[in-house]
């Protein structure tokens, strides 16, 4: 029998293991632009230097947008069963991104543009082996 692992869904996106998980991406000194996923040049054309750093994102910020994904999604996702809507979020974070992330602890009715949610990390999915993919999602701040 095979043992059940976390895979990470991608290397060097946020920091893990983590109490307080953080995204990671570029910043530009010279203009001060963000980038995320982190990026090995800025890519704002008007910046002329184009001197970036590696840093991590706040972990709060508002709802911008959102929708529900009602049915199972493609490979290689192996929902759970029975499967259950899935709420994607768009959350404009302080630096001027907005990210995109699976939302979890709220039901689709309950969730109202421009409520605050937090950066977490937990599964996103399990594959077809049984292991844990690991990534970034977003949950409600509690008032």
């Amino acid at each position: 029998m095979t043992e059940k692992r976390q895979i990470l869904v991608g290397e060097g996106l946020f920091t893990w293991p983590s109490d307080k998980p953080k995204l990671i991406a570029t910043h530009c000194k010279s203009c001060g632009d963000y980038f995320f996923p982190k990026s090995f040049t800025c890519h704002n054309p008007k910046c002329k230097e184009k001197q970036v750093e590696e840093v991590t994102l706040s972990q709060r910020g508002k709802l911008w947008s959102y929708s529900v994904l009602y049915y199972p999604p493609p490979p290689p996702f192996v929902p759970r069963d029975p499967f259950e809507p899935i709420p994607i979020a768009e959350v404009e974070i302080p630096e001027g991104l907005k990210i995109i992330g699976m939302m979890e602890g709220i039901k689709p009715k309950d969730i109202k543009i421009g409520m605050t949610l937090e950066l977490t990390v937990g599964t996103l999915y399990t594959d077809k082996n049984g292991n844990d993919v690991i990534g970034w999602k977003f949950t409600p701040v509690k008032a």
